[in-house]
């Protein structure tokens, strides 16, 4: 039988047209009329003033953070539960990372927990909306304006999220995302950066371009990174904007089908739970063992292998990270992050398909 992989990207629109349109114009780099279309596509989606591209997600979310002048000594408070580059790009501007519990089930920032890191160096928050569950917002942001902090939404696994009805890239002072190849959106590489705010847009796009003023070319007053998304990049970005409600759909349904041939086995696994304020995009479709099989967690995604299904595990918490080490106890990431399982999410997939994953994952669960 066929190997079913864990994430595919969906390119069935006009992806090859336009890149084909970039190659022959010979406008490949990062200059082009793709550049614009792509940013302003993807900033009216979200509901922003601004959307500045970058050339990854991960280069996005340091370009913002340059950008918010975040400064060495600084801190930043995070979940400890997400993906590296979260805590990486604040030590990239020699600031910390200080690491804060998270919720089950979402495994999202736990909005009470973050006060009780908020020191007289923390500068923001970086709420990250895990697996396309939305960070609760409202919350969040209560707690920022109460200690004059800034938000930051790490919204690279999110794209179409919302809170409230209101899309992430639009819930914060700026947001990130990422376009790698297993995203919602692909660009195969890249990443934007969202805002309202008119002087933090001009400031990204200053870093993001080596720092040169955009009225005097080859003046650089700043020092600056090369952060600049290609044409070809944003050529592929704007056919997936095209088709981004259609993808969102088939998620849903993917959902849907994951629903009903996992509710068998309710026992011994939780199947994913939406917050009734969120509406989650299902980046992945995450489960959770329960406590008698959580201990079995990568015997089962070793079975699934051997069945030629792909998963992966959860994040692991920052915390137990040789990197960000230390010996604080983080009771809901340390239970939660032990027993999650991603199962394959993509658009390519069937509802035979999703049978034969629960087929096997029952299987495994019984072995």
């Amino acid at each position: 039988m066929k190997r079913i992989s864990v994430a595919q990207p969906c390119l069935a629109g006009n992806e090859r047209k336009y890149v084909l349109d970039c190659i022959d114009s010979s406008w490949i780099s990062s200059a082009g009329k793709y550049i614009g279309a792509f940013e302003e596509a993807f900033a009216q989606y979200c509901g922003t003033k601004h959307a500045v591209s970058a050339n990854n997600g991960t280069t996005a979310l340091h370009l913002a953070l340059v950008a918010l002048d975040l400064q060495p000594g600084d801190e930043v408070i995070i979940p400890t539960v997400t993906y590296i580059a979260t805590a990486n790009a604040v030590r990239y501007c020699g600031a910390t990372p200080v690491l804060a519990d998270v919720l089950p089930y979402t495994m999202n920032l736990d909005p009470a927990d973050i006060e009780h890191r908020i020191t007289p160096r923390t500068r923001g928050i970086i709420a990250v909306h895990l697996y396309g569950h939305p960070a609760d917002m409202d919350a969040i942001n209560a707690v920022a304006e109460r200690h004059g902090l800034w938000v930051l939404e790490d919204a690279a696994e999110a794209h179409g999220a919302e809170v409230n009805g209101k899309k992430v890239g639009a819930l914060g002072r700026c947001a990130t995302f990422s376009f790698f190849g297993n995203k919602i959106v692909t660009t195969g590489e890249g990443g934007m950066i969202t805002t309202d705010d008119d002087t933090l847009a001009a400031r990204l796009r200053l870093f993001r371009g080596q720092g040169m003023d955009p009225v005097r070319r080859y003046w650089f007053p700043v020092i600056g990174y090369n952060y600049r998304m290609t044409n070809i990049q944003a050529a592929i970005g704007l056919a997936q904007m095209e088709t981004i409600d259609q993808a969102l759909s088939e998620r849903d349904r993917l959902a849907r089908w994951y629903d009903e041939a996992l509710a068998p086995f309710d026992t011994q696994i939780v199947r994913p739970q939406s917050e009734p304020w969120a509406r989650q995009v299902f980046w992945m479709y995450n489960i959770f063992l329960r406590a008698g099989n959580a201990v079995r967690r990568d015997a089962i995604i070793s079975l699934l292998d051997a069945a030629g299904i792909e998963t992966r595990p959860v994040f692991y918490p920052m915390h137990i990270l040789p990197p960000y080490a230390q010996p604080a106890v983080f009771p809901v990431a340390d239970l939660w992050a032990q027993r999650g399982i991603n199962l394959p999410t993509h658009q390519a997939l069937t509802q035979a398909d999703v049978q034969r994953i629960a087929d096997a994952l029952g299987q495994a669960l019984a072995a």
